[in-house]
């Protein structure tokens, strides 16, 4: 199997942009050289890799090349930054050389992207700062999952690190803990006035409306389980984003299972009360990352547990 870097290029492309066109853009070639070097490719394994679907989907073959891809340009950026090398991107309008960036693709759990993650990846790449990569700049290519399925694309090749609340390390990667994120049952004053008059009961649980992130989240219907010690189907509100959510609770749409980081402000200011103490439930977070030695990503596990160390329980 003789691999060739272009069109391992152009797969990792394609299945970061979705579709021939845009990593076509993103690699300043044409869509049909895109087409060409991912059809050589697989010739090349004897395997299809990619779905031609919108967006593409890559295949289990195309994982493990998936994942080769991204390992080669990791350690291609590494060597960079060691030999103090820039280059000059294509399509650079000035031509001018200059340190080539370092993409870094992750995925993160919602409640972590609005909270505490994002001024940590931040630092690295603030060029006022000391950070040994400002002279080459890190971007980040996140994607947003939920906590219990962040690690499906670490498995899949599609990025090289997550923040997951699986412990147990998945094939061909490192576990770390962060830390926890604690969660309590919360509404504004009013709600709670108007739906749980007597207290939390099973019979006011079971008609009091909730906010739910998605179909994916059970943090809600898990409280309601260990609540009631059954199944209970109240009305539910999905709302897809973390501040959204917050927003949503604090509208009076529903109650919800809010995380400190984010209702503790509200909370002193009489905005939001506790409508179940007995209702903190801790999610404990882990960061399991490639078990590649990078020194790119390196950076970045440090500076998210610097930071789930100052800001998790």
């Amino acid at each position: 199997m003789d691999l060739d870097l272009a069109q391992l290029r152009a797969l990792s492309a394609t299945v970061a942009e979705g579709t021939f066109e845009a990593a076509a853009r993103s690699l300043h070639v044409t869509p049909s050289a895109i087409s060409q070097r991912i059809k050589a490719l697989e010739q090349s394994v004897g395997r299809v890799l990619l779905q031609r679907t919108k967006p593409v989907r890559v295949t289990e073959s195309g994982e493990a090349i998936l994942r080769l891809a991204r390992n080669i340009d990791l350690l291609a950026a590494d060597a960079r930054l060691a030999l103090g090398e820039g280059g000059v991107a294509a399509g650079d309008p000035d031509g001018a050389a200059r340190p080539l960036p370092v993409s870094i693709p992750l995925a993160v759990n919602a409640d972590s992207l609005a909270t505490w993650i994002l001024p940590a990846l931040a630092a690295l790449s603030d060029p006022t700062t000391s950070n040994p990569m400002a002279s080459t700049p890190m971007t980040f290519d996140i994607q947003r999952d939920d906590q219990d399925h962040t690690t499906a694309l670490l498995r899949s090749g599609s990025v090289m690190a997550a923040v997951t609340a699986i412990r147990a390390p998945i094939q061909g990667c490192t576990s770390t803990p962060l830390g926890a994120m604690r969660y309590r049952m919360m509404c504004t004053p009013g709600f709670a006035a108007a739906w749980f008059p007597e207290g939390v009961t099973a019979a006011a649980l079971a008609r009091a409306p909730m906010v739910v992130f998605d179909r994916k989240d059970d943090l809600q219907d898990a409280y309601l389980r260990r609540r009631a010690h059954r199944e209970l189907h109240p009305p539910k509100h999905y709302v897809p984003a973390s501040a959204d959510f917050v927003s949503a609770v604090l509208l009076g749409l529903g109650w919800g299972m809010l995380p400190d980081l984010q209702s503790s402000r509200a909370e002193a200011r009489g905005e939001l009360v506790v409508v179940d103490p007995d209702s903190a439930v801790d999610v404990a977070l882990y960061w399991q990352q490639w078990q590649l030695r990078s020194a790119s990503l390196d950076l970045v596990a440090e500076a998210v547990r610097v930071a789930a160390a100052r800001e998790l329980r």
